[in-house]
């Protein structure tokens, strides 16, 4: 569906947009809060346009629902066979504090599932995508092939992510249910789409969201983590998730690794 031509000229986007961002985030961060009170930057908006002008040129035909643009009405988007989500600034609050944990995800959605993922961080240039079919780490045009471990240590702990910035009581919940079945636990922090990133490094093995997201913020990841052997399971539906729905607001979901579905099915 994307050619290694056209992945070029997405990644040199990419590049454009996190310099863009670097320029903002290395001098004085000015932000204005949406009306869902999340945080918006100039960062954002040129980021968003960056992205959003390069699919356009390099897939016209595929519409863009990005988080800072106006989203096609539902009875326009819904006939749609591919879509385009887009986060320009995933981590709007991670970017304002200044701990380099905030991405841009860019996902293809193909009859409403993510098919093709791209997460980006600006400030180390690292770039997690899936254009072949299975997750890859590229730094500096170099590729490491991401191939999960699938067996799990008894003696270490599961690792499970939690958001530096929207940890809630029900994830907490969550946490000590997993202790409960008799595993040892070791929470890991993490902001923005990273969190999917660390999945498909063998470094989580479960990321449960029990806090609002939206499509953009996760369907890159779960093109990411379902190439990886990995699930995102909607805790509503018991499902896969659905991308393009007529609220693009997600359910609560738990993301895993590929060793812990065992974990996750007793949790579900």
């Amino acid at each position: 569906m994307i050619n290694e031509k056209e992945f070029e000229k997405l990644r040199i986007a990419v590049q454009h947009a996190s310099t863009a961002i670097l320029n903002i985030y290395n001098s004085a961060i000015i932000y204005e809060t949406k009306s869902d009170n999340s945080p918006l930057t100039q960062a954002d908006l040129q980021s968003n346009e960056i992205i959003s002008q390069s699919l356009r040129n390099i897939f016209p035909s595929i519409p863009i629902i990005s988080e800072e643009t106006k989203a096609l009405d539902f009875s326009e988007r819904k006939q749609q066979e591919f879509l385009w989500l887009v986060d320009p600034l995933d981590g709007t609050k991670e970017f304002i504090k200044r701990n380099g944990e905030f991405t841009i995800n860019i996902a293809l959605l193909h009859n409403n599932k993510p098919v093709f993922g791209l997460i980006a961080q600006p400030l180390t240039g690292l770039i997690w995508h899936n254009l072949n079919g299975f997750p890859v780490k590229l730094q500096h045009n170099k590729e490491e092939k991401l191939i999960a471990n699938l067996k799990l240590d008894p003696n270490q702990p599961i690792n499970i992510i939690s958001s530096r910035s929207h940890l809630s009581n029900e994830t907490e919940e969550i946490i000590n249910r997993v202790k409960q079945l008799g595993y040892k636990v070791n929470t890991v922090n993490a902001g923005s789409a990273l969190k999917f990133c660390l999945i498909c490094e063998n470094k989580a093995h479960l990321y449960p969201r029990l806090a609002p997201t939206m499509e953009w913020d996760c369907a890159a990841g779960q093109a990411l983590v379902q190439s990886f052997g990995g699930q995102i399971i909607d805790l509503d539906t018991k499902l896969p998730m659905s991308y393009n729905k007529e609220s693009l607001v997600n359910n609560f979901f738990i993301a895993s690794h590929p060793a812990s579905e065992h974990i996750l099915k007793q949790l579900l």
